[in-house]
């Protein structure tokens, strides 16, 4: 086992041995989605415009998004262009986690411009008005009333047998239970309408009436299970963190029928997730809707774990340093690449591109860990790759999903509703980056 200081060298060296020549001035200027590059005398990425000036247009953007049924079309869409027009060519939606991780960003941002913020707010409730009425199984089986991980647009309410991407007909994925009633409860407290806290403790009862001791093959729920039959599909599910989330909030506030339930989760996570970082991280398989490989890892699931250490710190785990080293490590040993001459973070074993997502919650949690650790070497790096996706944002606001893309617009979690926050959580750590 690698001890904390070598990993944290290997976070820096990760940095230093990627650093970008200076560009020489008589060439052409470099351009990145559709801007011109800005680099500082060292030839670091430096942002195209002020974070706080981008990431507002970008909010004014989307305030002006057109209906779809009563929602903004980035509720229940999610393959939208840069005017507002849902993509013939692709019907598939992700309602689950467009929309809860879509309710974290506006609630984070809200709190950010000091809970002046109305129309965030409102177009919050909107995101948890769609997951309760529009995105739930029957009330029967195995997973009642529990929301969709896949459906079609177009579809008020997603029928029971609501599937696409790789899910089968019928199929949810458990931990987006997770993580929408992890949203629904943070949504309760801002708005104080108890029907979303009583659809977060409903999905949290589901989940633990479903839970199973996990092992070094199975995590305690499946990645996907029929809603009808429990029948399960995949046995590691990577993202174990928001289900951890929604237990911690309903134990603080009374519901101690989750704490044995939580026991075992947290244990699987300690023995079993994050000592897997430290070898091949094969429980760290499966998340994305879109693919099913079981083999399958991804970046996103052990970082939005090491948020939630640095978050919570010795309350969680005595060894978050440690712990979060490790899964850092692990993201930038098997997931970062180099675009123009930017370390950035990819998806997935399967996808090596550095959507909006996962790119800027690399940035993010980096930055988080840079300042409790007091790195500045990390935190040059945690900037870099946020200024890259930074460049995603047009003069008028509209992002796009990948740099690289042309189009504006596309997956609305990638160019939207998995990004803000990120941010968010970035300029709490140094809120100087925002000018």
């Amino acid at each position: 086992m690698k001890s904390r200081c070598t990993r944290h060298m290997l976070c820096v060296a990760a940095f230093a041995a990627c650093a970008p020549a200076i560009s020489n001035p008589t060439s052409k200027p470099e351009m990145i989605a559709g801007h011109v590059a800005k680099r500082d005398a060292q030839g670091h990425l430096l942002p195209w415009i002020s974070w706080r000036v981008a990431i507002d247009r970008e909010m004014r953007f989307y305030e002006r998004a057109r209906a779809d049924h009563g929602y903004p079309i980035f509720v229940t869409t999610t393959f939208v262009d840069g005017e507002w027009q849902a993509m013939p060519e692709r019907s598939d939606t992700i309602p689950a986690t467009q929309n809860a991780m879509g309710i974290l960003s506006y609630l984070k941002y809200d709190a950010y411009r000091g809970g002046h913020e109305a129309k965030a707010l409102a177009i919050a409730r909107q995101m948890g008005d769609y997951l309760l009425k529009e995105s739930l199984t029957p009330d029967t089986g195995k997973y009642p009333r529990f929301p969709h991980s896949t459906g079609r647009r177009d579809q008020f309410p997603l029928p029971s047998d609501s599937g696409s991407q790789a899910d089968h007909p019928y199929e949810i994925e458990p931990d987006k239970g997770g993580v929408s009633g992890y949203a629904l409860a943070l949504l309760s407290d801002a708005t104080k309408d108890p029907e979303y806290f009583d659809q977060a403790l409903h999905n949290a009862r589901v989940l633990a009436a479903n839970q199973r001791p996990g092992d070094p093959t199975h995590s305690p729920w499946p990645f996907r299970a029929d809603h009808r039959s429990g029948a399960a599909r995949g046995a590691i599910s990577s993202d174990m963190t928001y289900i951890l989330r929604l237990y911690d909030v309903l134990i603080a506030r009374g519901y101690t029928e989750f704490e044995p339930k939580r026991a075992a989760l947290w244990q699987w996570i300690k023995t079993q997730q994050i000592a897997s970082a430290e070898t091949d991280g094969a429980r760290f398989a499966q998340f994305f809707e879109d693919h099913d490989t079981p083999s399958n890892r991804n970046a996103w699931a052990p970082l939005n774990l090491a948020r939630y250490l640095l978050e919570k710190r010795d309350a969680l785990d005595p060894q978050w340093r440690a712990d979060t080293a490790t899964l850092i490590a692990f993201v930038q040993k098997n997931f970062t690449h180099q675009e123009f001459g930017v370390t950035v973070c990819h998806e997935q074993d399967e996808d090596h591109d550095a959507w909006g997502g996962v790119n800027s919650t690399y940035g993010a949690v980096l930055a988080m860990y840079a300042k409790a650790i007091h790195s500045t070497a990390l935190a040059d790096q945690a900037r870099e790759a946020l200024n890259f996706t930074e460049y995603a944002i047009d003069e008028k606001g509209r992002p796009r999903d990948l740099v690289k893309h042309d189009a504006l617009g596309g997956w609305q979690e990638d160019a939207h509703t998995d990004v803000i926050h990120n941010y968010m959580d970035a300029l709490t750590a140094f809120p100087e980056w925002g000018n």
